[in-house]
């Protein structure tokens, strides 16, 4: 049975299992289509979490940063997973005390404002398309490759898929279809791990095998040595400043923590109790991914870099005229992935072979060295949105096309195949749901028209989540960046704007309606265009701003942390010129500050 078809046939069951599941858990109550009934077990709700979690970003993106970065790429790794202990520790138990469907619900609540509730779901509906750019994008990758379609009929299928189970399901369908998609995505994550770990070190744990040996040497020596004879820089050394580390990881932390799809998975757990239990099991299942992560991104860049040069293998001398491969003998899986536009090969100086070095080297003795071995200049890349030549692998093929790199059996890589759309599409439809009801909940029925029938309620959330669909598509066919890219946005603006508001809402009784609404804005605008001027080039098409103009040397990932200091400083400064917070909402924080033995939460 050949590859394609092997593909086929996997990720067709899964789908069939995801839609069969959606058929099963039919939302049929507004409590079912937000929260899931409110009766999900913390061990379930906690796999959940992890699918929900670990989207296109971590499954596809994340380890090809690391491939790339190397040591530089660890902030994404505690940026990510030290969110949920903030989570866990700072506001899960709280929220699910206070008892309401959303996060915006709380805000308006809270700060008993409507305004206060709009301006959430702002903010809300703004960083959930950015993150579902992301997704969409993975999703579009995934079959372009694997089911060998373009990419705009990746993502109609996609978007069909998530239309399906999150309109029909709701957060009830959602969760259990999760469930199915943790289970997945984590064998599809780490068998190709275990066996890539098996040939390099022979160690069967990834984890291990990232300190394992080669023979005499160490893997990641190795690896050093490989890419530092090329021009790059080594593997273990950083590549930012060490302010930039400190912000991208604090934006990725308080991100995580303020993103309103993971949030609303506490809300659908039965006791107060249950969701601190539910962000600990969501830690572990987390966890296997992300201690194997840099494994695979370190072995990902090994093999690349063996399969380009064969010296690298050999301990040769990687420029000799024999060393680089011909690119009429190129492997199969290069040409298969130059059908996606992620690899492109660009014969330079016309000898028939790949050169794969780095170029704009600072090392002088390594650019000599290639100089006088006849290369012209780095030839594997990647091809650009005005479908020229670019010097640089896409960072989202890594992962999917590590086990293709390794040489692995078929049945592996259709594997991974369904583990990639599972991660992507997991965490595209736990977004669609929360900007569906942000709109019906907390607009339509909170706001705009608050007599409307349950019924009709449930319809205008799956109207909305049709619609987002359809936006999400667009997004995912043009978006502003590779996956973890965007994503990263989003986890800025989450960590400027919803973040702090609903930190200040649960330990301070003194914060007033007008500190929260216009510390939000002044958070969310300040972020918001920090990011579109510093990526004007890649948004607008305009001239690129030069890196140096960093305010503080801070990139657009990590600028999140400013706008949430902005954030709270505002908030405060407007607190104290403006009406007190009312006695009885200062009492509501006493309430829900106090969360052991709370029970069941609030009546709706």
């Amino acid at each position: 049975m050949d590859l394609k078809t092997l593909t086929y046939i996997v990720v067709g069951l899964s789908f069939a299992l995801y839609i069969g599941i959606a058929i099963w858990a039919r939302a049929g109550t507004t409590k079912e289509f937000y929260i899931a009934g409110g009766g999900v077990h913390p061990i379930v709700n906690g796999m959940a979490t992890g699918a929900d979690w670990m989207s296109a970003a971590s499954f596809i993106s994340m380890a090809g940063l690391i491939a790339f970065l190397g040591y530089g790429g660890s902030v994404y790794l505690m940026g990510w997973t030290g969110g949920y202990v903030l989570l866990a520790v700072l506001l899960a138990p709280y929220l699910r005390k206070f008892g309401k469907f959303t996060v915006p619900e709380f805000i308006g609540d809270r700060y008993y404002s409507q305004t206060a509730r709009i301006v959430a779901v702002i903010c809300l509906i703004l960083i959930s398309f950015t993150y579902v750019a992301g997704q969409m994008r993975g999703v579009g990758i995934v079959f372009s490759r694997f089911m060998e379609v373009d990419i705009t009929t990746g993502l109609l299928i996609g978007m069909a898929l998530v239309f399906f189970y999150a309109v029909l399901g709701g957060m009830k369908g959602i969760t259990y279809t999760q469930v199915a998609q943790y289970c997945v995505l984590i064998f599809a994550y780490t068998i190709p791990a275990v066996f890539i770990s098996l040939q390099i070190s022979g160690n069967v744990f990834p984890q291990l095998g990232l300190g394992g040996q080669m023979g005499e040497v160490y893997f990641l020596d190795k690896l050093n040595q490989t890419v530092t004879d090329l021009g790059f820089a080594a593997y273990t050394a950083g590549n930012k400043t060490m302010i930039d580390v400190f912000c991208i990881t604090l934006a990725l932390m308080a991100g995580t923590a303020g993103l309103p799809h993971v949030i609303v998975r506490f809300f659908t757990v039965p006791k107060v109790h249950d969701a601190r239990l539910s962000a600990g099991w969501a830690l572990v299942f987390i966890a296997i991914l992300y201690t194997t992560a840099p494994a695979v991104g370190a072995m990902a860049r090994y093999n690349l870099h063996a399969t380009v040069n064969t010296a690298v293998a050999s301990g040769g001398d990687m420029f000799a005229p024999d060393a680089s491969i011909e690119g009429e003998t190129r492997p199969d899986w290069m040409k298969r992935w130059e059908k996606t536009g992620l690899v492109m090969w660009e014969d330079k100086n016309g000898d028939g072979r790949i050169q794969y070095y780095n170029d704009q080297s600072k090392d002088a003795e390594v650019l000599a060295r290639a100089e006088a071995a006849g290369w012209a200049g780095n030839e594997l890349g990647s091809k650009g949105k005005d479908g020229k030549f670019e010097g640089k692998v896409d960072n989202d093929i890594m992962v999917l096309a590590n086990p293709e790199i390794a040489g692995l059996p078929d049945w592996v890589i259709a594997l991974i195949a369904a583990g990639g759309i599972a991660a992507a599409l997991s965490t595209a439809a736990g977004l669609l749901l929360v900007i569906s009801s942000a709109i019906s909940h907390d607009l339509l029925k909170g706001v705009f028209a608050r007599n409307i029938s349950e019924k009709r309620e449930l319809a205008a959330g799956r109207i909305a989540a049709a619609a987002a669909v359809l936006i999400a598509g667009y997004l995912g066919y043009n978006p502003p960046g590779f996956v973890a890219q965007v994503v990263a946005f989003a986890f800025g603006l989450a960590c400027a704007s919803l973040f702090p508001t609903i930190v200040m809402g649960i330990f301070s009784k003194t914060m007033n309606r007008a500190g929260a609404i216009v510390g939000m804005l002044t958070g969310l605008t300040f972020t918001l265009a920090y990011i579109v001027y510093f990526k004007r080039d890649v948004l607008l098409g305009m001239p690129k701003v030069p890196d140096s103009e960093w305010l503080f040397g801070i990139s657009p990932e990590g600028i999140g942390v400013v706008g949430m200091i902005l954030n709270f400083a505002v908030a405060y400064l407007v607190m104290k010129l403006t009406p007190k917070c009312p006695d009885h909402i200062q009492h509501l924080v006493e309430g829900i500050r106090y969360p052991r033995g709370a029970g069941t939460a609030q009546a709706h």
